[in-house]
């Protein structure tokens, strides 16, 4: 099990951790990455999809496209929202010309979930069904919602959370990077305020496959263990409840503390 961790404390004060398992496959295809600079912080989450040839290639490429993005812009940066259009854009682009070759339903894809970190808030932006998750005290605040046929259905009110945990449709996502050459689908929010002792998690499906909110929440109880230790023992119970089916399982955390 892949673990990374930190601690930054000027001027942004932050905790941070990564975790990811190859789980019940033969590969690992998730790629993530924490990326912290003085004025600003992004969370990485590229989720390869294994039905496609390469997602471990399509992870990897697009994960290094936003990433240089990012150390290379003047920060704090001056425009989220536009920022991270442009940098998805791009990944999708570099990530489709990985597939120019081959049949369009075998080139490489990948999920993702990006959460840029400045000025006492957060900006997030996912495309398919890697999540974000904003949480307080061990409680949910807000979290994306999947680009799937499954969030669909929820929705319109055909299904409630508890059902699409188990539906043979959940992992049917309707857009990611890669395959096509149109622009995808991507949702960006507006910025979310932070107030210290927040957490936010962003994480591949594998993370939060089987579990539901409350249980993901747990990843922010205040106790003597670390972000890092918390984020370790999210990812084992995952991994447990999915055996001997489990995917790979990826999740990057990040505690506000203030600035």
């Amino acid at each position: 099990m892949d673990q990374q961790l930190g601690l930054r404390i000027i001027p942004m004060k932050i905790e941070y951790a990564k975790v990811s398992a190859m789980g019940d496959r033969q590969d690992n295809q998730d790629r993530a990455a924490v990326v912290v600079a003085e004025d600003a912080a992004i969370m990485l989450v590229f989720d390869g999809m294994g039905g496609h040839s390469d997602g471990a290639r399509a992870a990897e490429v697009g994960m290094k496209v936003v990433q240089d993005r990012f150390t290379s812009a003047s920060l704090p940066i001056f425009d989220p929202y536009g920022f991270l259009y442009m940098a998805l854009e791009k990944a999708h682009e570099e990530v489709v010309k990985l597939g120019l070759e081959q049949a369009v339903d075998f080139r490489p894809r990948a999920t993702c979930a990006i959460c840029l970190i400045q000025e006492n808030g957060a900006w997030w932006a996912h495309i398919g069904d890697s999540r974000i998750y904003q949480l307080r005290a061990g409680k949910l605040v807000s979290r994306s919602r999947d680009h799937s046929h499954v969030e669909v259905l929820i929705q319109e009110g055909a299904i409630t959370e508890e059902e699409a945990l188990d539906h043979p449709m959940r992992n049917f996502v309707e857009c990611c990077i890669g395959g096509d050459a149109p622009v995808p689908d991507m949702t960006i929010t507006r910025m979310k305020p932070l107030f210290p002792g927040d957490v936010l998690l962003a994480c591949s499906d594998g993370l939060w496959s089987g579990m539901n909110d409350d249980e993901i929440a747990e990843v922010a109880t205040r106790s003597t263990t670390s972000l890092a230790e918390n984020l370790k023992t999210l990812s084992i119970k995952a991994l447990t409840m999915n055996a001997p089916y489990s995917d790979n399982t990826t999740g990057t955390a990040l505690l506000w503390l203030g600035e």
